[in-house]
């Protein structure tokens, strides 16, 4: 059962899609609870279901099976136009590929989903350019594609995935079309907005974006094999990395003895 403070929850969720007169079996029975504030990286290779996971998590798509729910309101009992609405009050998008128009300035780009929203033009113009100062392009607001950096140019996307307030951040492999240092920047960037309290996905390949998570979910063949704590947190709490373990087989006799000895001592 998920907790009092679920944003997301799933049971038993299975996608099947129909390659002509072929099954294609992309999620297999996937149960999955995210807490509000959390940081959760879904790792996998291609192919794992990782990026099918995402679509179904962000409203993109409904499963064949089995129930979603993201704050309450189950996926399945909603009309398409019900899911857009919900997605586009609760969900921020961040894609590989930053999708940028080629011709608008920064503040225009950001302000694209404040449109759809219905919030009126005198407001939108003023939330964008908050939006591009709380990622750090204040000064770059009159700024095109062209004039842009490819760091700058997510922070571009990353500023209209955010301009709506989301409490979800979804983002697909956000470092894979950047260098090193600008990826690194980008990283930064979101641990300072989960450190401010929003819910962060990062769909990524790459062990070392996933290790910067609190929380990595692994994937294979369409399911979670496993389910445990980021190298960053692990290394801030001096545990180990295991959110989720499985259960440790019980000490022989003699070592449980052994065991509680050791800690009466300890504790002396």
């Amino acid at each position: 059962m998920p907790g009092p403070s679920a944003l997301i929850d799933m049971q038993e969720v299975t996608k099947v899609y129909q390659m002509g007169e072929t099954k294609v079996l992309a999620l297999d029975g996937v149960s999955l609870s995210i807490d509000e504030g959390e940081y959760v990286a879904i790792v996998g290779t291609s192919g794992s279901g990782k990026s099918t996971l995402m679509n179904i998590v962000g409203l993109l798509d409904r499963p064949t099976d089995g129930v979603y729910q993201i704050r309450g309101h189950s996926a399945g009992d909603l009309t398409g136009r019900q899911l857009a609405d919900l997605r586009n009050r609760e969900i921020g998008f961040v894609f590989q590929q930053f999708n940028l128009l080629a011709r608008a300035p920064a503040w225009r780009q950001v302000e694209l989903p404040l449109f759809y929203a219905g919030i009126a033009r005198s407001a939108s113009r003023q939330r964008a350019l908050e939006a591009l100062a709380q990622v750090g392009l204040a000064d770059r607001a009159d700024h095109k594609p062209e004039e842009l950096s490819g760091g700058q140019q997510q922070r571009v996307a990353i500023a209209r995935a955010l301009v709506n307030r989301p409490g979800l951040l979804l983002a697909d492999e956000p470092t894979g079309a950047l260098d090193t240092r600008t990826g690194e920047e980008v990283m930064t960037l979101f641990e300072k907005l989960h450190a401010e309290g929003l819910t962060l996905i990062i769909i990524t390949h790459d062990q070392e974006v996933a290790d910067r998570a609190r929380r990595v979910i692994t994937m294979r063949d369409g399911a979670i094999i496993s389910d445990t704590r980021g190298a960053a947190a692990a290394a801030a709490s001096g545990g180990t990395n295991g959110l989720r373990e499985p259960a440790l087989a019980p000490l022989p006799r003699p070592a449980v003895m052994e065991q509680i000895g050791e800690t009466i001592h300890e504790a002396v």
